[in-house]
């Protein structure tokens, strides 16, 4: 009998088109997933997490879904491999949310730093907002995951995932395998400030913009700031258009890091 396949989810929020911060952040990963061929792989596409920040206006929603279905697919990942869906269409993640906040402390979700940062920066007060990792549980358990791709800075979200799962099963009984983390390493994704890769800044380059508009995007980016006159050495590491050719033009990072270092290269040039 062959062996059961160990099953994975991770899923995004329907924001928009995704950018090369979250392709390189998750997307590109979750297709090295898929491809291995070991894994029951489910990638959501969490609508009811982006109703936690942005409920206010919901008339492009559907759009927005449509959006990222499609970069998923661009991305790589096949439908005919994994399962691709929409969170509020399975109405069960809702059900095992509610029945998990009735044992679940508030204190526990009071604890998640993300929660601590966002009411303190954006004043978000909502108890959608505050459910939001323990839906994000239910997101996880629902299917009995084993693993879960995820970046360092979603580490404690998880840790709650794990806590929930063991007073679950501590109350009625073993139901609920505990989810361990799939952790990758992400390079950095810079944006055109020099911040990291993001929307909200409007940094971004996304994964279906035109040429003209990718090109228009990448001459806006910051440079070398320490070089101040043309022949002095440049420092490719603090330079963010080199971060992006490190991962999209690695042929050319030896050659520019001599050229830069020498004062040779300019890097209006170089974009």
């Amino acid at each position: 009998m062959a062996e059961k396949k160990k099953v994975v989810l991770s899923g995004m929020q329907p924001t928009g088109m995704l950018h090369l911060g979250n392709y390189e952040g998750a997307l590109k990963n979750w297709v090295q997933l898929q491809n291995t061929g070991k894994y029951e792989m489910y990638f959501c596409i969490v609508d009811w997490h982006a109703l936690t920040t942005a409920y206010e206006d919901t008339s492009d929603l559907v759009e927005k879904i449509y959006q990222i279905t499609a970069d998923y697919i661009a991305a790589g990942l096949d439908p005919k491999k994994v399962a691709i869906f929409v969170q509020s269409s399975v109405k069960q993640h809702a059900e095992l949310h509610l029945l998990l906040s009735m044992f679940v402390p508030i204190s526990w979700l009071e604890r998640v730093p993300s929660y601590k940062e966002k009411v303190e920066t954006l004043g978000l007060d909502s108890y959608g907002f505050l459910g939001y990792p323990l839906l994000q549980t239910a997101d996880i358990i629902v299917y009995r995951a084993n693993g879960v791709p995820v970046g360092k800075d979603q580490l404690p979200h998880l840790e709650l995932a794990r806590e929930v799962v063991r007073r679950f099963n501590f109350l009625y009984g073993e139901v609920f395998p505990e989810p361990e983390a799939i952790l990758s390493e992400a390079p950095y994704i810079p944006g055109n400030d020099k911040r990291k890769m993001s929307k909200s800044y409007d940094n971004h380059i996304c994964m279906g913009d035109s040429v003209d508009k990718i090109q228009k995007r990448v001459m806006s980016y910051y440079t070398d700031e320490t070089k101040i006159y043309k022949g002095d050495p440049g420092h490719p590491q603090k330079c963010p258009v080199f971060a992006l050719l490190k991962i999209y033009a690695p042929q050319e990072t030896e050659k520019i890091v001599l050229d830069c270092t020498t004062g040779n290269p300019q890097w209006g040039c170089v974009k």
